[in-house]
């Protein structure tokens, strides 16, 4: 039922039946109780928080624009500036709502699949909280540099003093309404508020007509679900094994549509974002396929005895110029300690 409410949604959002009469009414009743949200979180601004290095990557619109690929670069980014980051979520789709802080033997159920994809990946502390204040609390106390919200961007009670706010190139906003009669969080002019307005683009070869604040993803080599082997590209080809892919994210079809461009002819099955999967899921897939999903499927999926089953890792791919930017920020906001003479340590 989620799966068919999504499309049905998306074909208003994106496509070309327009909202109905009730629709634009429950438009007109969040316009309202958000602007409202926003006020109450203004006024609760976290005052111990203020002027701390805490970024936000967001974005306007409802699911997926590519945040978490980005939050990891900025962890990665951090790290090449000398600073020790930390990575604070709400934890979507995990079973409660306490403060945990995520280690390798979580599972997504626990602490969400994202903050867990995070977590592995980056090394840095993560900690996941309803609060994200009380995460932000938690991770200073642990002595982090700075501070990553992987969303956030419509939370205003925790104060920021980045925000990378990112646009899916290929749907935009969409029919430019507010939920749910479109897809838009908050009003398009909220943009020119944010620090880096980071557009997420097909590939390269689009991303050399844009500004510099661009962003694409790059494939990496497959991994073995259960295992430690992987696979270059060529290797898979070679193989010759037909494949099934899955995909439960906020747009599958940039799963597979990237597949396609590598070269990759794949039966695929999508899932609604955060689906968790059962072993059931891949009863479709035929025999002595391989099974290849996304590195957020695959956090969801070890351990379920599924045979000859691969993930594939993305990396987002900034513009270089871009990349200095963001460090030249990141060593504004974390300045370095003065020695006793008061010139800069190091």
């Amino acid at each position: 039922m989620r799966a068919a409410l999504e499309r049905r949604l998306n074909n208003t959002w994106y496509g070309e039946a327009p909202p109905g009469v009730l629709l634009k009414l429950m438009e007109r009743l969040y316009r309202y109780s958000s602007a409202r949200a926003r006020s109450r979180s203004l006024a609760n601004c976290a005052p111990d928080l203020v002027a701390k290095p805490i970024v936000v990557v967001g974005n306007l619109t409802a699911g997926g624009s590519g945040k978490t690929p980005l939050v990891i670069s900025l962890c990665e980014l951090a790290r090449e500036c000398g600073l020790r980051a930390g990575v604070i979520s709400r934890g979507y789709g995990r079973s409660g709502k306490g403060h945990i802080v995520v280690s390798r033997q979580h599972t997504a159920k626990d602490v969400g699949d994202e903050p867990l994809l995070i977590a592995r990946r980056t090394g840095v502390p993560v900690v996941v909280d309803a609060s994200r204040e009380r995460a932000a609390r938690a991770l200073f106390k642990d002595k982090v540099d700075i501070i990553i919200s992987d969303d956030g961007l419509q939370r205003l009670s925790l104060p920021r003093m980045l925000e990378f706010c990112l646009v899916d190139s290929q749907r935009g906003f969409g029919n430019g309404h507010l939920l749910p009669a479109g897809p838009l969080r908050e009003p398009i002019s909220r943009l020119k508020s944010v620090d880096f307005v980071v557009h997420h683009l097909a590939d390269e070869i689009a991303a050399s007509d844009m500004g510099d604040y661009r962003m694409h993803l790059k494939a990496g080599p497959m991994h073995q679900l259960d295992g430690d082997e992987t696979r270059s590209l060529d290797e898979v080809k070679e193989d010759a094994a037909p494949i099934f892919a899955v995909a439960g994210i906020a747009r599958p079809g940039r799963f597979f549509e990237m597949l396609t461009a590598m070269g990759l002819h794949a039966g695929t099955r999508a899932f609604p974002d955060h689906h968790r999967y059962q072993k059931s899921d891949f009863d479709n897939a035929p025999p002595g396929s391989m099974i290849l999903m996304t590195e957020k499927d695959a956090v969801k999926c070890r351990g379920r005895g599924l045979s000859n089953a691969w993930y594939m890792p993305v990396d987002a791919v900034l513009h270089d110029s871009f990349k200095k930017t963001i460090m030249q920020r990141f060593r504004e906001l974390v300045p370095k300690p003065k020695s006793e003479s008061g010139a800069p340590d190091g």
